[in-house]
C-alpha cells in the first residue's frame, strides 16, 4: 500500500516513514500543509495519516478541500488535539479515524490496513483468491494452506492484485502504489516480480491483458 504521511514534527515523520516502510508501506512523508493539500492530486494514495497541526494550512482544512474535490482516499488523523468536540469535528469533516499522539506505531499500521479493507468492502483480516491466501498484517502469503517464499516486493504486489479483484491494474498504477517518490524503480521491474510470483503461484493465478496490465486469473 501506498500512504501519505502529511506531518511537520521531524521525529514523528521520519518515525512514522520508516517504521510503515519496514511494515511493508511504500510511504511518502511531507511536512507543510500547502503540499500536503497537492498531494492526493499527484499521486493514486491508499491511505494518509494527516496531522492538523501544520504550518501554513490547518489539517482540518487540508481534509474538508480534499473531500470537497472528491477525494475518497481514507484518513487517519493523528494529532495531539484530544478534547471530544475535536475528534468529532475531525469525523463530521470527513476523516476516516482518528488516533491522538503519542501513539504506537503498530496501532497507525493496523488501522491503516482496516481502514483500506473498509474501503475495499472487506470484512477478514487476509485477503484470498483460488486457494492462495495473504496476512498483510503479518506479512504472510500461503498456497494450499502451506507457506509461500516471497520478496517484500512479490507481496507487496500480490496485496494489490488481492485488494483490487476483478480489475484490470495498468503496470504503471502498480508502480505507482508500490514505489515512493523517493525510490528508483528499473524500467522492468514490475514484470520481473510478475514473473517470479507466476512461477509460485501458478502461471495463470496472474493473467496479462495485452496493451493494458495485470488482473488475477480464475485458476491458482
Amino acid at each position: 500500500m501506498r500512504i501519505l504521511v502529511v506531518e511537520d514534527d521531524e521525529l514523528i515523520g521520519d518515525g512514522l516513514k520508516v517504521g510503515l516502510t519496514q511494515l511493508g508501506f511504500a510511504v511518502d512523508w511531507l511536512r507543510s500543509g500547502k503540499d500536503g493539500m497537492a498531494a492526493l492530486d499527484c499521486a493514486p494514495y491508499d491511505g494518509v495519516v494527516l496531522d492538523l497541526g501544520l504550518p501554513g494550512i490547518d489539517g482540518m482544512d487540508i481534509l474538508a478541500a480534499w473531500r470537497s474535490r472528491g477525494h475518497t482516499v481514507p484518513v487517519l488523523v493523528l494529532t495531539a488535539r484530544d478534547a471530544i468536540s475535536e475528534r468529532v469535528a475531525g469525523l463530521n469533516a470527513g476523516a476516516d479515524d482518528y488516533l491522538i499522539k503519542p501513539f504506537a506505531l503498530a496501532e497507525v499500521a493496523a488501522r491503516l490496513r482496516a481502514m483500506l479493507r473498509r474501503s475495499q468492502g472487506q470484512t477478514s483480516q487476509c485477503l484470498e483468491h483460488q486457494s492462495v491466501r495473504l496476512d498483510p498484517a503479518a506479512r504472510r502469503a500461503f498456497l494450499h494452506d502451506e507457506p509461500l517464499d516471497l520478496t517484500a516486493r512479490e507481496l507487496a504486489i500480490l496485496e494489490i492484485l488481492l485488494l483490487n479483484k476483478g480489475r484490470v491494474l495498468p503496470r504503471e498504477l502498480i508502480e505507482e502504489k508500490l514505489y515512493s517518490w523517493d525510490r528508483d524503480l528499473e524500467s522492468n521491474a514490475i514484470e520481473v516480480h510478475i514473473h517470479h510470483l507466476r512461477k509460485k503461484l501458478g502461471r495463470r493465478f496472474i493473467l496479462t491483458v495485452r496493451g493494458i496490465g495485470y488482473t488475477l486469473g480464475s485458476k491458482a
